[in-house]
């Protein structure tokens, strides 16, 4: 079914060899570019998700980090750990923008580049729209915020949210503002990527919608809107994006 709508690869959990080995197969054979998930809780943490990601040369890892440190200080040690860890294995290790992880809080995700230099990111700015709040139109501060985390993004996760909502329906009418404020985003990223980016390098956009109940349901539990429609016309967004900003 994702191979016939046109993706060009998939992003899932890389947890175990058994779990892996169930799908990988079917992968390769589709000629899926792959990016591998991971939940580690300290450095060591990640070795095993790393190991599999090396065996199947896959195109990259993306860390939601699961600790939480007490304060940005705490949390450099861990980021530099797993930043060696990626040169040991060679497996580029994207650190997601999530709420609830170490990256919840877009200042402190701010601190952490100033203090590392370098922080390579996987971008999903829908946890700090609607993890700060950010209303429309959005303040000087909070674009100058999201700038600096799209100056580091070498990867995206794509779905629209609000200040209220982690995950609107982008039909509706009234959530088209926020449709065009994630697009202008998403543009600007990659015309950033590409004025930095490696000579054969490739950038990858996952279409993330979150099942049920991740949206706000209705009254049967369902999605207000077809997940499977709202993905196929993120695909269709992000595909038209990047041929304007890439010409």
């Amino acid at each position: 079914m994702i191979d016939k709508a046109g993706f060009d690869g998939i992003c899932t959990h890389f947890h175990t060899r058994a779990d892996v080995e169930q799908w990988i197969g079917l992968a390769r054979e589709r000629g899926f570019v792959i990016e591998g998930q991971a939940f580690p809780r300290d450095v060591d943490d990640l070795r095993p998700a790393l190991e599999l990601a090396a065996e199947h040369e896959i195109h990259h890892l993306t860390i939601q980090l699961d600790v939480r440190p007490y304060d940005v200080a705490s949390s450099l040690p861990i980021l530099a750990g797993w930043q060696e860890l990626s040169k040991e294995y060679g497996v580029p290790v994207l650190v997601e923008t999530h709420r609830g992880m170490m990256t919840n809080d877009l200042w402190s995700t701010r601190e952490m580049i100033d203090k590392l230099g370098d922080l390579p990111l996987l971008a999903d700015l829908s946890h700090y729209v609607c993890g700060q709040e950010m209303t429309m139109p959005i303040s000087p501060v909070n674009q100058a915020m999201i700038t600096r985390i799209l100056r580091h993004a070498r990867g995206f996760h794509g779905r629209v949210s609000s200040a209220e909502q982690i995950q609107i329906e982008i039909g509706f009418p009234c959530h088209k503002p926020w449709v065009d404020q994630f697009s202008a985003w998403w543009a600007m990223g990659f015309s950033d990527w590409l004025a930095r980016g490696a000579p054969g390098g490739s950038l990858t956009f996952t279409v993330e919608l979150g099942p049920k109940p991740y949206a706000i349901s209705g009254p049967d539990g369902n999605d207000l809107s077809n997940r499977w429609e709202d993905a196929l016309r993120i695909r269709e967004i992000v595909l038209g994006l990047w041929s304007r900003v890439s010409a």
